[in-house]
Order: C-alpha cells, then sequence, then structure tokens
C-alpha cells in the first residue's frame, strides 16, 4: 500500500477539525458536570426542606392546637379541689384577663404585634446588624414565633447553632402558617394559655393561683407585670429567690408600657414601690388541696374512666364534679388531726420498745429488706453489708420506731340519702399523695360496730328490743365468747345488750335461729358491706374485716329507713368545653324495711344516750345513734354513726397489726369516738345544718311488757294486773303473747290453792 504524501494545507484542515471535535466534547462534559451539580444540589435542598417540614406540626395541629391541660376537680359546693396534670395549666380566655396584662406583654416582648404577619422583618434586620457590630445576642421574635415555639415543643435542650437556625426557620413558617390561622386576640390568649411562669405553673391563670391565691382577672398592674417578667426567665426572675431581681425586672416591665404609651410617668412612679406580696410563700408552686385521699380516689376512678371514654386526665383539661363538701372536708381534717396528735402523744407514752425487742428487732429486718438501699445492691455481698451497716444504724432504727408506731386513721362521712362521700380523711399524713387510703384500701375486724347487723336480722326475724335472753356464758362447739368487763347476769333485754354491748347476748343471737350468720352475712351484704365475709358465730364480735365506706355506707341504710344507697364520689364529667362526658347516679335499693330500721335506729340511739357511746354526748347533743367497735386486744378502735342528715365511720389503729394499743384508752370509745363527735358538732354549728330527729316508721308502736316476764326470760305483754311494766318499742306484727302469770284466772286458782 503507497504511503500518503505529507500535505501542509491537509494536516492543518485535519488537526483544525480535530481541536473543535475535542472543544465539543469538553464543552458537552462540562454542562454534564454542571447539571449533576446542579441536581445534587437540588437533591441536598430538596432534603434540607424535607427536613425542615419533618419538625413542623402537621395541619391538623396548626387548625387545633392541643396544649397540655390540667384536669380539674370541683366540689359539691362549687370549690376548685384540685387538678391532675402533667403541666399544670388552667385554660382561660383572653376576656377573664385583665387589659393591663396584655398590655405589659405587648409593650415588653411584641410591640408590632398587631402590624406584623408572624415574623417582624424588620425587627429581624436590625437584630442582625446590632449581633454583627456589638458582638451581642439580641432576639426578634415575635409573640407568634414564640407561641410556635411553645405549642408545638419546637426548641431543644441544648440546641447548637445548626439546629438553633432550622428552629428559627421552624418558628418563621409555623408563625406564618397560626397567623392565617388565628385572629391576634386568639393568638394572645393562646400565648398565655401555654406560657410557663415558674413554680409549676403554666398558663395565667394557674400562675394566678399559685403565685397570688386569686384568679386572673383580679390580677393588678404590678401583678401582671410581674408575670411578664417572669416570661424571660421564671428561675432568674424568681420573686421568693430573687426578689431584688423580680421587682427590677418587674419595673422594667412597666417602664416598657411608659414607652409604648400604655401607663403614664406618675402612675409608673407611683406602681414602681409597689412590694411583692404572695400568697403563703411556704406554700408557693407546692400543689396541695384539702382532700388529698379524696383526690386520689377520684383519680384511680378516672383512670378506669379515661380507657372507657378515651380522653387523658392529665392532658386533656376534663372537669370533674364531685359531692364533697370542702366546708366538711375541712371541719374532718380538723377534728381529726387534733384528737390523733393527742392520742399519738398517750401512745406514745404508754409503748414501750424495751418490752417489745423482739418485735422490734423483726420490724427493723424488714425494713432493711424493703429499703430501696437494699433492693439495689447487685450482689449477696453487697447486701449484706448494707443490712449489717442499717441493722445499727440508729438514725435507720429511730426511723422504723417512729413508722411503725404511728396512730392511724380513716375517717368517712356520706350523705345516707344520696350516698355522695362529703368527706374523707385516709390517714394521719394531711399531705399525702399517693399509697394507702385507711378508708377504702384497708379491711380490719370491726369488732362490735358490727353487731347492729346482728340485731337487724334478729329484729326482721320477728324479735324486738324487749326481748331477753341469758347474760350468762356459753360454749358452743369450742366458742365461748367473753363479756369485755368480764362481767354477767340474768336475763337482758336486747336494747340493753346492744347499748352496752354485751358480747355472750349477741353471741346467743348467732348461735340460734334469732339471727344465724348465713342470714346476718346476707343482711350485712344488702345493707352495703361488700368485702368477704365468714357465716361463723363469731360473726356476732365483727371478726369479718371491712373497710370504714363500707360501714358508713351501711349504717347509712339504717338512717335512710332501710333504703341502701350505693356510695359515690363523682357526679358528672365534661370536657373542657364544658360538653357532658358522662354523669353518674347512685343505685338505690330496698335492703331492709322501714320498721326493722326505725326499730334498730331508736335502739342505737340508746347506745348514745346511756351505752358504750354515751362520751358522744360530751361534744354533741343533737338526735344520733350509733355503735362503738373494739378488737381483741386493742387492735382496732371503731366509731360508726349517723344523724338523719351524715352517716360516718371512725377507724383509729396501726398499719403494722402487731401494734396494738396497751390498754383501755384503745377502745372505740375513747379512740375513734371523739372524732366522730366533734365533726358533728362543728359540722351542725358551722353549716348550720337543719335538727331533724328519728321517727318511728308506720307500724312500730309502743308496747307495754310484764317486767316479772322479762326477768324470766319470757318477753309478754303487760296485762293490768302485772305488778311492774317496762315500755318499749316493737313491729305490731310481731306482737308476744299476753302475760299469764298476772291473768285474773291464774290468781284466782293460786289463791283458792294456796290459802291467798
Amino acid at each position: 500500500m503507497a504511503k500518503r504524501k505529507k500535505d501542509p494545507e491537509f494536516d492543518k484542515y485535519f488537526n483544525e477539525i480535530k481541536s473543535k471535535k475535542k472543544k465539543r466534547s469538553r464543552k458537552r462534559a462540562g454542562f454534564g458536570s454542571f447539571l449533576i451539580i446542579f441536581f445534587i444540589l437540588l437533591m441536598l435542598l430538596a432534603a434540607f426542606g424535607i427536613y425542615i417540614y419533618s419538625g413542623l406540626p402537621s395541619l391538623e395541629q396548626l387548625e387545633n392546637p392541643k396544649p397540655q391541660l390540667a384536669s380539674k376537680v370541683f366540689t359539691a359546693d362549687g370549690e376548685l379541689l384540685g387538678q391532675y396534670f402533667i403541666q399544670n395549666r388552667i385554660e382561660t380566655n383572653i376576656d377573664s384577663l385583665p387589659k393591663s396584662l396584655i398590655a405589659a406583654l405587648i409593650s415588653t416582648e411584641d410591640r408590632r404585634f398587631y402590624k406584623h404577619w408572624g415574623v417582624d422583618v424588620s425587627r429581624v434586620g436590625k437584630a442582625i446588624v446590632k449581633n454583627l457590630l456589638t458582638f451581642s445576642r439580641e432576639g426578634a421574635s415575635t409573640l407568634t414565633q414564640q407561641l410556635a415555639k411553645n405549642l408545638y415543643d419546637l426548641k431543644r435542650v441544648h440546641e447548637n447553632l445548626f439546629q438553633t437556625g432550622i428552629r428559627k426557620i421552624r418558628e418563621w413558617i409555623t408563625a406564618v402558617q397560626i397567623e392565617r390561622n388565628f385572629t391576634k386576640n386568639e393568638i394572645l390568649e393562646l400565648y398565655l394559655n401555654v406560657s410557663y411562669f415558674g413554680r409549676g405553673a403554666y398558663g395565667i391563670e394557674s400562675a394566678a393561683k399559685i403565685y397570688f391565691d386569686k384568679k386572673g382577672i383580679e390580677l393588678t398592674l404590678p401583678e401582671s407585670a410581674l408575670f411578664i417578667a417572669l416570661l424571660k426567665s421564671p428561675e432568674h426572675y424568681d420573686p421568693i429567690k430573687y426578689p431584688e431581681n423580680a421587682i427590677r425586672r418587674r419595673n422594667l416591665v412597666m417602664y416598657n408600657m411608659v414607652q409604648n404609651h400604655m401607663l403614664t410617668e406618675e402612675e409608673y412612679d407611683k406602681l414602681k414601690t409597689t412590694p411583692i406580696e404572695l400568697a403563703s410563700s411556704s406554700d408557693l408552686g407546692r400543689i396541695k388541696s384539702d382532700a388529698p385521699y379524696f383526690m386520689e380516689y377520684v383519680r384511680r376512678q378516672m383512670n378506669d374512666l379515661s380507657k372507657k371514654y378515651g380522653f387523658d386526665l392529665y392532658r386533656d383539661g376534663v372537669n370533674i364534679y364531685t359531692t364533697l363538701d370542702l366546708r366538711m372536708q375541712k371541719i374532718a381534717n380538723s377534728a381529726t388531726a387534733e384528737h390523733i396528735k393527742k392520742y399519738q402523744e398517750l401512745f406514745d407514752k404508754n409503748w414501750s420498745w424495751s418490752k417489745n425487742q423482739d418485735l422490734l428487732s423483726e420490724m427493723i429486718n424488714e425494713s432493711i429488706r424493703n429499703s430501696s438501699e437494699y433492693k439495689k445492691a447487685e450482689n449477696a455481698k453487697e447486701r449484706a453489708q448494707v443490712f449489717n451497716r442499717l441493722k445499727f444504724d440508729k438514725d435507720f432504727i429511730n426511723y422504723v420506731k417512729k413508722e411503725k408506731t404511728k396512730v392511724q386513721v380513716g375517717f368517712i362521712v356520706i350523705d345516707p340519702k344520696t350516698g355522695q362521700i362529703k368527706a374523707m380523711v385516709g390517714g394521719e399524713d394531711q399531705n399525702f399523695g399517693r399509697g394507702l387510703n385507711h378508708t377504702v384500701d384497708i379491711n380490719r375486724q370491726a369488732g362490735s360496730s358490727f353487731k347492729p347487723f346482728v340485731y337487724t336480722v334478729a329484729i326482721d326475724n320477728g324479735y324486738f328490743p324487749a326481748y331477753t335472753l341469758l347474760n350468762q356464758k356459753f360454749d358452743y362447739n369450742g366458742w365461748s365468747p367473753s363479756n369485755s368487763n368480764d362481767e354477767y347476769s340474768g336475763y337482758m333485754t336486747l336494747r340493753e345488750a346492744l347499748a352496752h354491748s354485751v358480747n355472750v347476748v349477741a353471741g346467743r343471737l348467732t348461735i340460734s335461729e334469732i339471727a344465724p350468720p348465713a342470714q346476718v352475712v346476707k343482711y350485712a351484704k344488702k345493707m352495703g358491706i361488700e368485702s368477704h365475709l365468714d357465716p361463723y358465730p363469731s360473726i356476732a364480735l365483727g371478726t369479718s374485716e371491712v373497710t370504714p365506706l363500707e360501714m358508713a355506707s351501711a349504717f347509712g341504710t339504717l338512717a335512710n329507713k332501710g333504703v341502701h344507697v350505693s356510695p359515690i364520689a363523682i357526679t358528672k364529667i365534661e370536657d373542657k368545653n364544658g360538653i357532658l362526658i358522662d354523669r353518674f347516679v347512685p343505685q338505690y335499693t330496698e335492703a331492709i324495711s322501714q320498721q326493722t330500721a326505725s326499730i334498730i335506729t331508736n335502739m342505737l340511739e340508746e347506745v348514745i344516750s346511756s351505752g358504750t357511746g354515751i362520751g358522744v354526748r360530751n361534744y354533741f347533743h343533737l338526735p344520733a345513734a350509733g355503735k362503738t367497735g373494739t378488737t381483741q386486744d386493742f387492735s382496732d378502735a371503731w366509731f360508726v354513726g349517723y344523724t338523719p342528715a351524715l352517716s360516718a365511720a371512725v377507724w383509729v389503729g396501726f398499719d403494722d397489726h402487731r401494734v396494738k394499743f396497751t390498754n383501755w384508752y384503745g377502745q372505740g370509745a375513747q379512740a375513734a369516738l371523739p372524732i366522730w363527735a366533734i365533726f358533728m358538732e362543728k359540722a351542725y354549728k358551722k353549716l348550720n345544718l337543719p335538727l331533724e330527729y328519728f321517727e318511728l316508721a308506720p307500724g312500730v308502736i309502743q308496747a307495754k311488757f310484764c317486767k316479772v316476764d322479762m326477768d324470766a326470760g319470757d318477753a309478754r305483754l303487760a296485762i293490768p294486773n302485772c305488778p311492774e311494766i317496762y315500755t318499749d318499742i316493737i313491729n305490731e306484727k310481731n306482737l308476744p303473747p299476753k302475760c299469764e302469770i298476772h291473768s285474773d284466772k291464774i290468781i284466782r286458782e293460786k289463791k283458792d290453792g294456796s290459802g291467798w
């Protein structure tokens, strides 16, 4: 093949074409690179946008903001008793707030609030320039941006610079959306409802209650200014910890109002010297209730109801209306605290640990094993070290001694006609949070306070107060009860036996067909006792365990003429907007006849007028019926009683059964009765409760009995010839035969036959 000759012109042309191809190739490569970079940047921007968007509140959240609201508990007399919350917030509306509060807020936090659309661009620009020139840190957030941050939790803890920048963008976007969805007044209302003011107060209404014990509308201008001051830093401007800081910042807020033409110089000069007068500083920020045990009792019920109706007790701000009467509750608190303090001192004087060394050793060992320190130990060696150290720790031993010998109390008051719980004291600790409520969580032997149920069966079976039984010891299959005073006599009426709490007579009722144990259980259940009851003859002495609430409810059946009304604590629940969720009514059951209830009540009145409950008359002198109760070895002391308007039960004892009252002062008449009587006296006097009497039911009549027959164990109606007559009430359906001993015929026969 012939070799091509070199041609300069051709080579030049060829090289030019080749060069142009390379340039075009480089251009195409450059454009491709640009497209790739552009696409990457676009993807990064999209990812950044998605990242920004992912942290924004949803459309639903924007249109229906839901700040966490405290659920409020109201008493029957219209008082706010307490709240359940994660954030202690009470919602209010802007019309229920003073104008000075709004003026202080706008003057300090956002003077152009009514002019911007969520973001104040000019303010942002000025803040950036100032921060760059002075190396300072000036904020430019509007009220709407602050609301966005607080309402939707946009701010993170320990943010870095990048995270702060991201948050600001999200705040701007959210603020604009808020402005589109709400009016300016609605934004202000939301802002003041979600802001944190320190001391556990979320929202201005909670803050007003906690700091000044008043409603938001009642705030003065200096008080309003203090709350706006707290927005900057609730900790740094805390009026308790740093009063000077608080006053200085409060006055700055008021001066801002002067600059914003919402306050005159003269008014400012006068107000700036106003001292900060808070509610009791010892209680400030502490969530208290006059009825902590009742609050916990209601909370348990509300937890169950929240599952049924789908609300959040701690976030949704439901309104709970209860049966409790705050006035009665305060009286109950006072009566209980007064008596238990005295009784604790009395017990401490009579109790001796030196005589109970074995018991103390057991208690110390148990307390060590139940201590958090012992439970946290990782192995047997560490547990042994904890045990050996605490076993001889004087402070720990003294703590065990004190805790184990605390005199506890359960006191509950109900309205027998409605079943409504009016007052509840569940223990000696009146700052109770959660734990053992001694009105509903303990089951203790009722002792002689259970006897009215036995006598109810007897009366309903056709017997009557004048019926007599022998007051002598007996042995029934190995069971032989004794009287508390170990004194015995001849025949005794049921009225006398109940009034003086005679054990052997009560026992004779349950070992016979007069009041069989199984029937006693049945009646007690119908009357309001829900706990398990053993159908043994010893039930006559209250050996089965019950709660104070059950006892108050069951005695209420007697007060309510035989109709049992189930106890209730909640009357209705509403959502935060006042829309009814549910309403609650008690159940009414005719447990016993009104005639039987009337007779037992009359007998229990005598317990107070001349029997074991006579101590009531040292305090309370209006119509009342009741029964004392004391268990073996003075473990539990009871008094359960009622008036026509109120039924109440008192239990006094110890959480540990091994600790007992040591002698007579552990009787129900001494340890429990005074609380009941002091409460009734103060409640009737302070609340002007009407005077009512127990009336005999239709069909219950006065009857005359021959005393000679009664003394012989045979209660019969008296006739004119009977030398001694005893008068008592009886159901006219159950009249016994007339006396035959003193009839004219028998007298004539005896006279003729015996030479009378």
